[in-house]
């Protein structure tokens, strides 16, 4: 299926299913949905950074520092952590993500999604879905700041890792 047509939820601002629309008319029409987002580290606690394809609907060509996408109409917040986290990872049997926290990313020009932020450790083999993901590589945490500065990261995606380390310091 083409992902402009896929079927999303579309939510209010207390995270309630309002409506539903195609994702490509959600994103033209700026309409809040529902993403998940997945912090994916290895055996050795190096986390997986990757380099989203120029294909991709929203933010081509970024990077990323976590795994994850939008949730489909009808599913969960934790359906959508497993599956999008398989799917990107080229992964199966994968346990499920613990669920952290969630937040609305607005970036106030249109671009607005209740956000459940997850994490899981994955020591499998990764094959990441090429149609996705352009680079990747499981990088240790003192890499991942430093790159914080020199590469163009997703928005949401930095929103939510700064939350999440605000989260892990008790703030």
């Amino acid at each position: 299926m083409n992902p402009a047509e896929e079927i999303l939820d579309i939510v209010d601002e207390n995270d309630q299913v309002v409506d539903r629309s195609p994702r490509g008319e959600a994103y033209a029409r700026g309409l809040r949905h529902r993403c998940a987002f997945i912090e994916v580290r290895d055996a050795a606690g190096r986390l997986f950074v990757h380099r989203r394809t120029a294909t991709k609907l929203v933010f081509p060509a970024l990077y990323d520092m976590f795994v994850g996408g939008v949730v489909g109409a009808g599913e969960s917040y934790d359906e959508a952590a497993l599956r999008e986290a398989e799917e990107e990872l080229g992964v199966s049997g994968l346990p499920q993500p613990e669920f952290l926290f969630k937040f609305l990313y607005d970036d106030g020009a249109g671009n607005s999604w209740w956000s459940a932020v997850y994490q899981v450790r994955c020591e499998l083999p990764v094959r990441p879905q090429a149609e996705e993901v352009q680079w990747h590589g499981f990088l240790p945490g003192e890499e991942v700041e430093r790159r914080l500065a020199e590469w163009e990261w997703v928005p949401d995606g930095r929103a939510a890792y700064e939350r999440l380390r605000a989260f892990r310091s008790g703030r």
